[in-house]
């Protein structure tokens, strides 16, 4: 398979490059997730210009609009760091990047909660690093999270999974975005899209059967609309409503036994005792057994790879 262009901090790769001449390595983002995604690294700090090691820097003044200053010296650096930023970004558009992972806390790269402080020093966790913010500015569609966040085990399936789908759609913009491979890939999608959020499944097919559109205009307002919808955390009781859904496309073939079975795995999982990974792995034997060649495209059953294990979690 592929690798996965996915951008990252640097210092969570290990690069010694934090101002105090250490790093932050995350042996999951390399040894696990470096299986299948090939990291961009950025350090915003370093590429700027500013040395390793160096003095320590923070936000100040508003969480909407903060300066970034040097905390002994007060050397600001806001304007610098968003020039550089600009000419980082637009070489980034070539990478045909899939996510981003920032360094949580950081007044570069922190995505969300940052510390900023105010005139009289006291600080809130409202801020966004100077880089972080400027990306999600200019790549508003890609999906992002901070080390910090990725060690909560529902984000990081959210995450990881609207990669994969990002790097999908890719492949469908690659092969020329035609209307008849949009209509395939909604149609692959559908109940993955569906344990996110059944309102933006509903308005996605609408966009879908809109004939009067362009193409472009289509593929634009459809990848929009999907990846906001992806954000919404994939519930217990959406995945149980998906995996009803799919049982239906078994009505006619399971043994009484085998129905009972799969109820019985469903709503297990709906209370809370068993993961999503059980009910998933017994309805896929059964799409094998039964040879049902729609749910054989379903996005939902094999989302990102087993190894992962990114749905054995409670």
């Amino acid at each position: 398979m592929e690798k996965i262009k996915v951008g990252i901090s640097r210092c969570l790769l290990g690069e010694k490059v934090r101002y105090d001449g250490g790093h932050q390595h995350d042996r999951y983002l390399t040894d696990t997730l470096g299986r299948y995604f090939d990291y961009v690294p950025v350090c915003p700090e370093v590429e700027y210009g500013l040395p390793v090691p160096r003095e320590a820097m923070r936000l100040v003044g508003s969480p909407e609009d903060p300066r970034l200053l040097t905390i002994k010296t007060g050397i600001d650096h806001t304007d610098g760091m968003k020039r550089w930023a600009d000419t980082r970004l637009k070489e980034l558009e070539k990478e045909g990047l899939c996510g981003f992972i920032f360094k949580s806390k950081s007044p570069s790269s922190g995505m969300q909660g940052v510390k900023v402080y105010s005139s009289g020093g006291m600080p809130v966790k409202k801020g966004t690093g100077i880089f972080a913010g400027a990306f999600m500015r200019h790549f508003p569609l890609l999906p992002v999270e901070d080390d910090g966040r990725l060690n909560d085990p529902v984000i990081r399936e959210n995450f990881i999974e609207r990669i994969f789908v990002y790097k999908r759609w890719q492949g469908f913009i690659e092969r020329g975005g035609e209307h008849k491979d949009l209509v395939a890939f909604h149609t692959d999608h559908k109940y993955l899209i569906m344990s996110h959020s059944p309102k933006h499944l509903t308005e996605l097919g609408r966009i879908v059967a809109d004939s009067r559109v362009k193409n472009h205009e289509r593929n634009s307002i459809y990848v929009k609309t999907m990846m906001d919808g992806l954000k919404f955390t994939a519930t217990r009781r959406k995945n149980t409503n998906c995996l009803h859904h799919i049982m239906g496309y078994f009505k006619k073939d399971l043994t009484g036994d085998e129905k009972q079975e799969l109820l019985e795995v469903i709503e297990d999982y709906h209370k809370g005792i068993i993961p999503l990974i059980v009910p998933i792995t017994l309805i896929k034997h059964y799409v094998r057994k039964y040879d049902k060649p729609y749910l054989k495209r379903q996005a939902y059953l094999n989302p990102h790879p087993m190894e992962l294990m990114l749905r054995n979690h409670g």
